[in-house]
């Protein structure tokens, strides 16, 4: 029998690969694995019998093999132990380095006079002792809208082709906004620049200028008692005061045009009375010059003006629409506020000094033409999800010129609710909600005839980032009663706008 069976299974080219195999792979092996390769006795006794190697090359290869295991091992523990020295250095190399940048952070963070950050504001600079605060944000809302780019107002507006229809593309407000405070955290300022870009095809450039709609400084240091001084919204009722970009539809109510008392310069008192009691109320009461924005100068006639709110749930609530924050606990307000001016204008707007229909226009009226007097009541009421408002107006104009009154009323009521607390399936960015609003007010040619104007709206909103970045669409049914030709014309809108802040 042959002493090694698998002997003519190997050829010579063949015990000499594996013999090249084994001496090239062998210092590899103990380099890299720190262990040692054993090379097979009965191999290296093949390959001399064959003639492949000779005996002093078998004595060599043979002599590896009677190495201590003990010699192996020790080997080994050195290479490793070499390896894990050069690793442990590595690593503490890269930990030192990261302690070095994570104590750096710390002291910059702690001891560099100025922090950055960004708020819902937009970007936020601050002084490390807390007096010293800007921020700057941006907003833009763009706008489609399909029939009506605001609300007809006469019958000749409803009819095809009328002067008001329109089907467009809109930048409708692009904003700049920086606001902080200075000195001491009471010490507030805020001013807006309104980029004004759009106009019609008619009017010059000069229409599309940018113009500072709001400015203002408020002394805020006690909470029963502030002053605002400057050019701002003045806080009549909530629509108005509610900033456009805090809506709950693409546009206020049709009442708006006609009751805002919107930006005027004067001085107000302000301040909130037994916080977080039944008894929980704010007040305002100012003096403006009321010609509106922009005008340093009266009729020698001071508009005044109050408003008590009372937040009869013991809670604040805050001057935006919709409940998107998600109120946790009910949380409302009744209000009730007026004005009283003296005036060539009978009505104001972002714009300024303006007149209703019916009246004489600012700039054709005598100074102080008009006695206006009007009240506001107001509701309003958030609760998870859901939320609520509504005003009544009341407006009485006397013109001086020929001693007539004329009596406008009007308001609206809105609601919205995001149904994905009652329904998971209904997205949790949606919301929808309705509107009714109603004015009545003067004929254009006869003050004695009134007209009859109605707005019945539905929208929903998708809220990307809160107010901050939503969607809104709304469609609209609108009537008008005319009370002198004694026809009346109805018509829908609908619109669609992007509004985001940055």
């Amino acid at each position: 029998m042959n002493k090694y069976p698998w002997k003519s299974l190997k050829s010579k080219k063949q015990a000499l690969a594996s013999l090249l195999t084994t001496i090239i792979v062998l210092p590899f092996s103990t380099l890299f694995s720190g262990s040692v390769m054993a090379v097979d006795s009965e191999l290296l006794q093949i390959l001399l019998e064959n003639g492949a190697i000779t005996q002093a090359q078998y004595d060599t290869l043979n002599a590896s093999n009677d190495v201590e295991a003990s010699e192996v091992i020790a080997a080994t523990e050195v290479v490793n132990h070499e390896q894990d020295s050069r690793k442990v250095a590595s690593v503490n190399v890269i930990d030192l380095d990261s302690r070095i940048q994570q104590q750096v952070s710390e002291i910059v963070t702690s001891e560099f006079p100025v922090t950055l950050e960004h708020t819902s504001s937009g970007m936020q600079l601050s002084s490390r002792d807390g007096n010293w605060e800007t921020y700057l944000g941006w907003r833009a809302q763009m706008r489609f809208s399909d029939s009506y780019g605001g609300d007809p107002r006469q019958l000749g507006s409803f009819i095809d082709n009328g002067a008001d229809k329109v089907s467009n593309f809109e930048a409708r407000r692009l904003r700049m906004k920086i606001g902080g405070h200075g000195f001491q955290p009471w010490l507030e300022y805020y001013f807006e620049v309104d980029l004004q870009p759009s106009r019609d095809t008619d009017d010059s450039g000069a229409d599309a200028s940018a113009r500072v709609i709001d400015w203002r400084i408020d002394i805020a240091k006690w909470d029963w008692g502030g002053i605002r001084i400057g050019q701002w919204k003045v806080d009549l009722n909530r629509e108005r005061v509610d900033s456009s970009g805090r809506q709950q539809f693409v546009e206020r109510s049709i009442a708006n045009r006609v009751f805002t008392m919107d930006r005027q310069v004067g001085v107000q008192l302000r301040g909130h009375l037994f916080k977080n009691t039944a008894a929980d109320m704010r007040y305002y009461a100012g003096v403006f010059n009321g010609e509106g924005k922009g005008v340093n100068s009266n009729d020698n006639n001071m508009m005044t003006m109050g408003r008590l709110q009372w937040n009869f749930l013991g809670r604040d609530l805050s001057w935006r629409q919709t409940d998107v924050e998600y109120t946790d606990k009910p949380t409302g307000s009744f209000a009730i506020a007026g004005f009283s001016a003296s005036s060539s204008c009978t009505r104001w707007s972002s714009s300024g000094c303006g007149s209703l229909d019916g009246f004489e226009k600012p700039a054709a009226a005598s100074p102080g033409q008009y006695s206006i007097d009007q009240l506001v009541q107001e509701f309003a009421f958030k609760y998870r999800g859901f939320s609520a408002q509504q005003e009544y107006h009341r407006k009485e104009i006397v013109d001086n010129k020929d001693l007539s009154k004329s009596v406008l009323t009007g308001g609206y009521a809105q609601a919205g609710y995001f149904f994905h607390h009652i329904f998971p399936e209904v997205p949790e960015q949606l919301e929808l909600a309705i509107r009714y609003a109603y004015v009545n007010e003067p004929n254009k040619t006869n003050r004695v005839v009134e007209n009859k104007r109605k707005e019945t709206t539905i929208g929903a909103n998708w809220f990307i980032a809160g107010h901050n970045n939503k969607v809104t669409l709304d469609y609209s049914h609108l009537t008008l009663d005319d009370g002198l030709l004694t026809e009346s014309a109805s018509d829908n809108r609908l619109r669609l706008q992007w509004d985001v802040s940055f």
